[in-house]
């Protein structure tokens, strides 16, 4: 019997890494395409290490220099690029299940192309379901295919329902870590540097999504993406600080009981779960000792110090293109301070400004298709030219 084989976009980041570690440790799928950006040092070692036989590349410079990489190592493998190659990817033949692992709106278009094609999808790209979610799930239903989230939280509710009704669903509680600023004021954080913000207390995740947690905007992805998940409306979605970051999302039902999903703070088990579904498999990881846990603490986030969080429901209760333009703006600001070209509190008043100045232009749209979705990116990416931010370094 052979092995369900499986490709992973964006395998060369946080998430790829770890679902390669997971598949090397637990065994039982093969890995038959990879895909990176630019770090084709790092795509050419988990070559060799895979035995991949399918690979894309986004980055078309970065695609003619993998080629010499490969003719001097002397690895065949067939390289697809740009876009277009993520998407080729995504849908091959050769493959029954694909991890969406990428970071950002870029990975919209080959999440579609996974489905179509009819492969079992872990989704850990939670941009594609919060700036297009009204188009992904009727595809979903259309193909009538297998998604499945990787998300600490939305893995852990997905857990939660095992077995339950949806109409018993009360509430779906997401837990947040509260980041490395939980409990300061907004004054406080005027002078926070890069390194500050990536200093996570409970995860190691990648650069982008460390910053999104110290903001909250993460929590904000996380609702929307959850309402599209779980079909579940956004004022029965509550957000639940909890420190130790051991809860990692509950689910309240009708009746009053409420359950948990807990465990250590490791990505490795809700990929593992995404993987190998309710046939878990052992997993390498340091285990929860109720008898070392001194408190498990909780909370409710401050929207006024952390603003970001407070402009989802602005967008959410907008509606049509809102969630996009959301998200657009802080994948750009995100950028530009990670660049350290803005301050940390721009994140948030740039995503502010912007939305104002999409409403304000009478861009918004309630029906709208995946080309106005990425038309988002290029707003934002032009309000940051424009500089249309208070505190901007010249």
């Amino acid at each position: 019997m052979r092995k369900d084989r499986i490709v992973i976009i964006g395998s060369t980041g946080s998430i790829g890494t770890q679902t390669i570690d997971v598949i090397k440790t637990v065994g039982d799928k093969e890995i038959v395409g990879l895909s990176c950006n630019t770090d084709i040092r790092k795509l050419l070692k988990q070559v060799k290490d895979t035995k991949a036989k399918f690979v894309a590349i986004h980055d078309e410079k970065s695609a003619d220099d993998f080629k010499s990489l490969c003719k001097k190592n002397k690895i065949n493998v067939k390289i697809f690029t740009g876009l277009k190659g993520l998407q080729k990817l995504a849908s091959l033949k050769e493959a029954d299940m694909v991890m969406v692992s990428v970071v950002g709106m870029i990975g919209i278009r080959p999440t579609i192309a996974a489905i179509k094609a009819k492969k079992t999808i872990c989704l850990a790209n939670k941009e594609t379901l919060v700036c297009a979610g009204d188009i992904i799930m009727p595809l979903v239903r259309k193909y009538d295919i297998d998604l499945r989230p990787v998300d600490s939280e939305h893995s852990a509710i997905w857990q939660c329902l095992v077995g339950e009704k949806h109409e018993n669903i009360k509430k779906i509680i997401i837990t947040a870590s509260g980041g490395p600023f939980y409990g300061k004021k907004r004054y406080e954080l005027k002078k926070i540097k890069v390194k500050d913000a990536l200093n996570h207390p409970n995860w190691s995740m990648g650069r982008k999504i460390t910053i999104d947690s110290s903001t909250l905007v993460n929590k904000g992805l996380e609702v929307i993406e959850a309402h599209h998940l779980f079909n579940v409306p956004y004022d029965r979605i509550d957000i639940v600080v909890q420190r130790e970051s051991l809860i990692h999302s509950m689910v309240e039902f009708v009746d009053g009981a409420i359950k948990a999903e807990i465990n250590v703070p490791s990505m490795k088990i809700p990929i593992e779960y995404a993987i190998y579904k309710t046939n878990r498999k052992f997993v390498n990881e340091k285990r929860v000792d109720f008898t070392k846990v001194d408190k498990l603490s909780f909370g409710r986030p401050d929207l006024k110090t952390f603003k970001g969080l407070k402009l989802m429901y602005d967008a959410v209760k907008i509606g049509g293109l809102m969630p996009a333009v959301y998200n657009a703006l802080n994948e750009v600001a995100v950028r530009e301070f990670l660049n350290e070209k803005i301050g940390y509190l721009d994140i948030a008043d740039f995503i502010e400004k912007g939305m104002k100045e999409f409403i304000k232009k009478k861009l918004n749209k309630k029906k709208y298709t995946i080309e106005d979705i990425e038309a988002t990116m290029s707003f934002a990416k032009d309000m940051i030219v424009r500089k249309k931010i208070k505190n901007y370094k010249k």
